[in-house]
């Protein structure tokens, strides 16, 4: 008898491997995705990846070109006392790396053209009570940067970047929170609506160490800020939070990956986006995995998605990987729809007119994540924006 022995199966563009058959199996939970320093080992997406399969990737053609941009493109200015601590540090230089591994082509390219990345440094035992502003104001053209934040055993503080003005933006975000750190990292994407901005937030929150990691989405034409937060050390706490606002054309993307990797470990992941304008689109996923040793674990997640008008689309894809049996909870939800026509006819039942009862519910809807922010200077720089959003839509 004779047999016959199958080739293996590729897909142009995919990530995976072959079964037993020679058949190929497509990349599917977010741990098992290719790391790579080297951009050669990444193919220029296609939108069949499971990772981009809902991002228009055309538009970020200008990303996935390894080529240095011109200097000066983006403009930086850090408001932060002379306790925080900054250095720049070159490829192979620690901390730089000792996180951080990318897994796709624009995040690998920032890695190898950024050849001095900025380190912001909270010293031990410093508790910094003043936020940490930094602000990028794009001012045209190609940039790639890499960050690294490290929070030092029993430090204190929080880091927000608020990005506007125009650009084509690779961004990689490199956090480590050390044993009892308690760090809190916000990112502000407010950019002009032909900005592309594609950035890739990792972490590792030690032992007795807390992460507060907030993304917030308004501005941009693509806008895809990717945070993964790997829980480490027994005792870690992760809070991963998101707000977006989506109009017309405009395409605001988080994929959210929380690892529980030591014991006794907490996350709790909330996204809530609004959407109004013909074209308007929000992607949402949120991967957690729980791993064998995460014994004790407690964690949830959840995204909310309050669709304004016709027209406007939001995907929202949970995933929950549990890999032992002694946890102490875990779950996920997700739920996408239009206003409550209770919570309208209660409002003007109450002599409050149709449109501002619904101003009042899109910004009960959204306050939860403002509010957790915790710099009241940009809370109420956040309502307005809403407000902002709000009447633009009424304008339409």
């Amino acid at each position: 008898m004779s047999s016959v022995t199958q080739a293996p199966v590729t897909v142009p563009g995919a990530q995976g491997h072959t079964d037993g058959a020679g058949a190929f199996v497509p990349v599917q939970t977010r741990d098992e995705r290719l790391r790579s320093f080297d951009p050669s080992d990444f193919d220029a997406p296609t939108g069949r990846e499971v990772n981009w399969k809902h991002t228009p990737v055309a538009q970020l053609a200008a990303l996935y070109v390894d080529e240095a941009g011109p200097h000066g493109v983006i403009e930086v200015n850090v408001d932060a006392p002379d306790t925080l601590v900054q250095e720049r540090l070159t490829h192979g230089t620690a901390p730089r790396g000792e996180v951080f591994q990318p897994e796709d082509l624009p995040s690998a390219i920032a890695w190898r053209q950024e050849s001095e990345a900025p380190l912001l440094r909270i010293p031990a035992g410093v508790e910094i009570r003043e936020p940490i502003m930094i602000d990028l104001k794009g001012t045209g053209g190609l940039a790639h940067a890499h960050v690294v934040i490290e929070a030092q055993a029993n430090s204190h503080a929080t880091i927000v970047f608020h990005h506007a003005g125009t650009a084509q933006h690779a961004q990689n975000v490199e956090i480590i929170v050390r044993d009892g750190a308690h760090l809190t990292v916000v990112s502000v994407q407010r950019w002009d609506d032909d900005a592309v901005h594609a950035a890739s937030h990792q972490a590792r929150v030690d032992r007795d160490a807390t992460l507060r990691h907030i993304v917030v989405s308004f501005g941009g034409g693509v806008v895809r800020v990717n945070p993964s937060v790997e829980l480490a050390g027994a005792g870690a706490r992760g809070e991963l939070y998101g707000l977006s606002y989506s109009d017309a054309g405009q395409h605001l993307e988080s994929q959210v990956y929380l690892h529980h990797k030591g014991p006794e470990t907490s996350g709790d992941v909330l996204y809530k986006g609004a959407l109004q304008g013909e074209g308007a689109r929000s992607v949402w996923i949120g991967d957690v995995l729980i791993g064998p040793d995460a014994v004790g674990t407690d964690s949830y997640e959840a995204n909310r998605n309050l669709v304004l008008t016709d027209g406007a689309r939001a995907e929202s894809i949970p995933n929950l990987e549990i890999e032992t049996g002694d946890i102490r909870g875990a779950g996920h939800a997700s739920a996408t729809g239009r206003f409550d026509d209770e919570q309208l006819f209660y409002l003007q039942a109450r002599g409050i007119a149709e449109d501002e009862a619904r101003r009042l519910v899109v910004l009960g809807f959204l306050a939860e994540i403002v509010q957790k922010i915790g710099v009241p200077a940009l809370e109420d720089e956040l309502f307005a924006a809403i407000e902002e959003e709000l009447a633009q839509g009424v304008a339409r």
